[in-house]
């Protein structure tokens, strides 16, 4: 069994890229594309305990802010249990980490991203 503790330092760029840019777009109230990169930002950092934590954590924060019940409920699991499944390499690929998506699933990884796990 392989444990993740440590984000690489080539993927952690791309990770807080994409919370730089969910940061500017929740800034001029663009719902949509905040909610994208913070999905993407879940992937990238979903197999490494902290960031797939952190994101979890930003989820969870903007599901209070826009009032929506569903996906502050769908956190709170995925925010306690997350981080250890990370921690032991049990993590669903290319999963978005929104409420709207099983916790367990898999999904097809965005080709950009599959290229950085690649490098």
């Amino acid at each position: 069994m392989r444990f993740y503790s440590k984000i690489p330092k080539r993927l952690k760029y791309y990770y807080l890229r994409e919370l730089v840019q969910y940061k500017w777009a929740l800034q001029k109230g663009e719902l949509i594309h905040a909610w994208y990169h913070l999905e993407r930002a879940h992937i990238i950092g979903q197999a490494y305990p902290l960031e797939h934590s952190h994101a979890h954590w930003l989820m969870l924060k903007f599901g209070v802010a826009i009032k929506d019940l569903r996906e502050v409920l769908g956190q709170i699991p995925r925010l306690l249990v997350g981080g250890v499944k990370s921690f032991v390499g049990k993590i669903p690929t290319g999963n978005t980490g929104g409420a709207n998506v099983p916790p367990l699933r898999s999904m097809q990884v965005p080709k950009d991203i599959e290229a950085l796990f690649r490098m």
